[in-house]
């Protein structure tokens, strides 16, 4: 049976922690001197590498866990924390001008799978979140639910991709910077949900 309260928190999770909305005018930057078709490819590249890389994690995330000797309760906290403290750079600012900063320095011709497949997209925090959802519904019904998720995210990004500079003109500097810090807001109520669910599992919390 499709547990669509899951699949409903699990796709916000990762919506916010991806931040769609935050890709697409740094992405438009990245690729503003490349022509249509250019840009269309450099921005299906980065949406299949970091959908192959979320997926691995996805699929063998736990079993590196295990094999390091780190359970799941203790990594939800730590995930529940990395997620809490982008929620903060979010609110702040600080996630964004590390994100430009980032985008600046690379000096590659094709920016697809770095920096915007890896780490703009498929990043620490993105990262966390597949192995805790994943987590979350062990087996391959689980699996599939997560993977399903991500794909959904990826194709909402691309999509954001593909039309990120009339969406930047119309949201404008100061929309983006809202959608931001409400994003970063629903973001601090959920990795405070995974740090209580992980004290819950060691018995630390009701």
């Amino acid at each position: 049976m499709i547990d669509m309260a899951f699949l409903i928190t699990a796709f916000t999770t990762l919506f916010v922690v991806i931040d769609p909305p935050g890709q697409a005018p740094i992405f438009m930057a990245l690729t503003q001197d490349m022509d249509a078709r250019t840009r269309r490819g450099i921005a299906i590249r980065a949406c299949l590498t970091a959908a192959g890389i979320l997926a691995m994690f996805a699929a063998f995330g736990e079993a590196v866990l295990g094999f390091v000797g780190i359970s799941m309760p203790a990594f939800r906290v730590a995930g529940g924390v990395l997620l809490f403290l982008t929620a903060m750079d979010m609110l702040f600012e600080r996630r964004t001008k590390r994100r430009e900063d980032r985008a600046e320095e690379e000096d590659h011709t094709d920016p697809s799978v770095f920096p915007l497949g890896i780490p703009l997209i498929a990043g620490p925090g993105s990262i966390a979140t597949m192995i805790l959802l994943a987590g979350q519904h062990p087996g391959v019904q689980g699996l599939t639910m997560v993977i399903g998720v991500m794909l959904a995210v990826m194709a909402v990004v691309l999509a954001l991709y593909l039309v990120s500079g009339p969406l930047a003109r119309l949201l404008g500097k100061t929309g983006l910077n809202v959608v931001t810090r409400l994003l970063g807001m629903l973001l601090a109520a959920l990795s405070v949900q995974f740090i209580l669910s992980g004290l819950r599992d060691f018995g630390f919390a009701a």
